[in-house]
């Protein structure tokens, strides 16, 4: 029998956000399993190369991570007050550190949006929920918007 006693809820604070969140609880109330809920800040290290000094891009990461901070405590305290969830907020490349924190937190499962690229935005962006359904060693559970009711 699978019982699910971690999951991984990865979210970017989008309109989206919120639905991935309600699949990430319902899917916890069925095996009283704690959530761990994660919003992964871009590093901006790929431009220490273009000539913009290093200092600059480390406050400028360091800001996004006190926004994203104070939007973590907001989120989990609209959308998952009385369950049993902790936030984190990390940088870098969002498929790496999806996979890195699942491994690391021993998640059973992940449940993250998808935003439904197709064609040239897909070659361009890529798919963070494509690699992180590839590299993961346990089930992702994908949320395409379209499948938001109401």
């Amino acid at each position: 029998m699978v019982t699910l006693k971690k999951i991984l809820c990865a979210v970017d604070f989008s309109d989206h956000s919120p639905h991935v969140a309600e699949y990430a609880k319902t899917l916890a109330k069925c095996d009283d399993a704690e959530i761990l809920c994660l919003y992964v800040a871009p590093s901006l290290s790929e431009y220490l190369g273009f000539h913009v000094p290093p200092s600059s891009i480390e406050d400028f990461v360091g800001e996004i991570v006190s926004g994203a901070d104070k939007t973590m405590n907001e989120f989990l305290e609209e959308h998952f007050a009385g369950n049993n969830v902790k936030g984190k907020v990390i940088t870098g490349y969002a498929a790496e550190e999806i996979l890195n924190a699942a491994e690391e937190e021993n998640c059973d499962m992940i449940v993250m949006g998808t935003h439904g690229r197709k064609g040239i935005d897909l070659i361009l962006f890529g798919s963070v929920a494509e690699k992180v359904v590839k590299g993961a060693s346990c089930p992702v559970l994908t949320v395409h918007p379209a499948s938001k009711k109401g």
